[in-house]
């Protein structure tokens, strides 16, 4: 006898590998920058922002990735811009304007040692991401590694390498945000925030598709 699949199983999957960089800065402004070298609408970059008063802004390169991003995730304003990353060694410098946004990376640390240290091929599946989901939440304050996402979407989380942020220099509208800090209060793009510590993730993010619409 055949066991049934899960409603879950069943639902079409979107993968995206790539990175993923939550800073804060003494201005209160958040920033998270996802840096996507494989997905289903090919390479591309975007930029997700909480300012102090709380208002949520999406930077997207097209209006097919914002689209999708904007029906997995809440924001109150999207934005149709391009969004170029230049990385030379540890510097990473984004322009998406009226963002600009430059941050130096320093070493990996324990916790991106064991990451590293997961097979890929493991790391990549949302059965682990479920079963991280706990530790990760105890290890690092807001994050989440699976979750409801909009549209009747899940997502998963799979971490495989981790690195704090050193410095950030930032401006949006030509006005300096002042320098890094702690990612707090944690943004509130979808349901869990990037860690408090400001930092770069290589991650894989797989999303299942409501089985209603896409």
């Amino acid at each position: 006898m055949n066991r049934p699949h899960s409603r879950t199983s069943r639902r079409p999957r979107m993968r995206f590998d790539g990175w993923i960089a939550g800073m804060g800065t003494a201005g209160g402004t958040r920033i998270v920058l996802g840096h996507w070298q494989r997905t289903p609408f090919g390479p591309f970059s975007d930029v997700m922002v909480e300012d102090a008063d709380g208002e949520r802004l999406l930077l997207a390169p097209s209006q097919e990735t914002a689209d999708f991003i904007s029906g997995t995730y809440t924001f109150d304003t999207v934005r149709v811009v391009p969004v170029e990353v230049d990385v030379r060694d540890d510097t990473w410098t984004v322009t998406a304007d009226p963002l600009s946004l430059c941050f130096t990376v320093g070493r990996r640390g324990w916790l991106g040692l064991a990451l590293r240290a997961v097979p890929d091929g493991i790391a990549r599946r949302p059965a682990w991401s479920a079963l991280t989901d706990w530790p990760a939440r105890v290890l690092m304050s807001g994050v989440q590694t699976r979750g409801s996402a909009g549209g009747g979407r899940t997502e998963w989380y799979g971490a495989l390498d981790l690195h704090p942020l050193r410095t950030v220099s930032a401006s949006f509208d030509g006005a300096d945000l002042g320098p890094i800090a702690p990612v707090t209060p944690p943004v509130r793009f979808g349901f869990g925030s990037a860690p408090r510590t400001p930092s770069l993730t290589r991650i894989t993010t797989t999303v299942a598709l409501s089985p209603e619409r896409p």
